[in-house]
This record gives C-alpha cells, sequence and structure tokens, in this order.
C-alpha cells in the first residue's frame, strides 16, 4: 500500500468540500510529498463541529510487528479492520477523511528497480479524500526521538485477490461530508 501521497489543492478547497466550520491548520502550504511521519491535513468531527487540523501520518503499531524492535516506526494503513487491534480507534470518535490529490504505488521492474507511479482521479488531479482514523498517540518511532501528538492514518481495503496484485481502482475514498 501506497507510503507516499501528495496534497496540492488550497486550503479553501477542503472546507468547502468537507464542510470544515474550524480551520487549525494556519497557513496551509502544498503538500508535494507527504510520507510517513509527515504532518498532513485531514477533517475529523469535533464538538464545535467539523475540523480541519493537522497530524501526523502513522499510529501505534500492533504487538506483533514490535516483537525485537527498540521503537515503534508505526502503521500507515489499516488493511483488516476486523483485527482486535484496530477496534478501539473504528469508533465515530475517531474517523477523519485525509485530503490528497494523488498517491503513488512503487512498480517492480524486470531489473528490480521500483520507481513510483502515480495516481490520481484524473489528469486535473483534483481532490478526493481517504476514509482515516485519528488518535492522540506519544511516538518513539527513533530511538532517540519521541513524539507527543495527534496521528492518523488511513483504512484502506487492500483491493489484493489470494496472491493477486493491488488494483489501484479499487482504492476507496471517504465520503467528506460524513467522516463520521
Amino acid at each position: 500500500m501506497c507510503n507516499l501521497y501528495s496534497y496540492t489543492k488550497g486550503q479553501q478547497a477542503i472546507r468547502e468540500f468537507s464542510r470544515a466550520m474550524q480551520d487549525r491548520t494556519g497557513n496551509l502550504p502544498p503538500f508535494p510529498g507527504i510520507f510517513p511521519d509527515y504532518a498532513a491535513p485531514l477533517v475529523r468531527n469535533h464538538p464545535e463541529g467539523r475540523e480541519l487540523t493537522l497530524a501526523r501520518w502513522g499510529m501505534p503499531s500492533p504487538v506483533f510487528a514490535l516483537k525485537g524492535k527498540k521503537c515503534d516506526p508505526g502503521i500507515t494503513n489499516i488493511r483488516n479492520v476486523k483485527s482486535p487491534h484496530w477496534r478501539r480507534w473504528l469508533q465515530p470518535a475517531n474517523r477523519c477523511v485525509v485530503p490528497f490529490t494523488s498517491f503513488s504505488e512503487n512498480e517492480t521492474l524486470p531489473d528490480g528497480a521500483k520507481p513510483p507511479v502515480w495516481f490520481a482521479l484524473d489528469e486535473t488531479r483534483p481532490l478526493a479524500f481517504f476514509a482515516g482514523v485519528w488518535t492522540h498517540w506519544t511516538s518513539v518511532r527513533k530511538v532517540k526521538e519521541r513524539r507527543d501528538g495527534e496521528r492518523h492514518l488511513r483504512v484502506s481495503d487492500d483491493g489484493r485477490e489470494q496472491g493477486g496484485r493491488r488494483d489501484p481502482s479499487q482504492s476507496h475514498a471517504g465520503d467528506p461530508h460524513n467522516p463520521g
């Protein structure tokens, strides 16, 4: 699943499309390359109304993924919403939508090279949204680094049949009008 996406439309486009009533992002620049652990915009429900804010990409890893590791690099997408690890964050209070204009998948070439291939809804790269979840998490992604803040990841239907390659056309975007 992709570990690189971009968002290049202005924040007004997010506010208008998602009907966000609060904007806590300040002067939001374009994000031509969003990688894991980068801060990125998301829209979530808040007691004061729908809110546009920033959160870092990645959430706590399941216990089995941490065996033998000194830190938690985090997970960037949920492929199995039935996993007990994710249950606590799948409630409406933790749901969000993550704006994007394109995302990339690496293609494996015969020589072993893995260049990125970019996908968007069309050539104009219009605004779209991934379904996501968010939480407050104090993370230690690197041994000498500790970060406290809000985190997000996206929920994805991996789109793979048993042993098959993922079909990017099966990427599911969330409904920005109803993140909960």
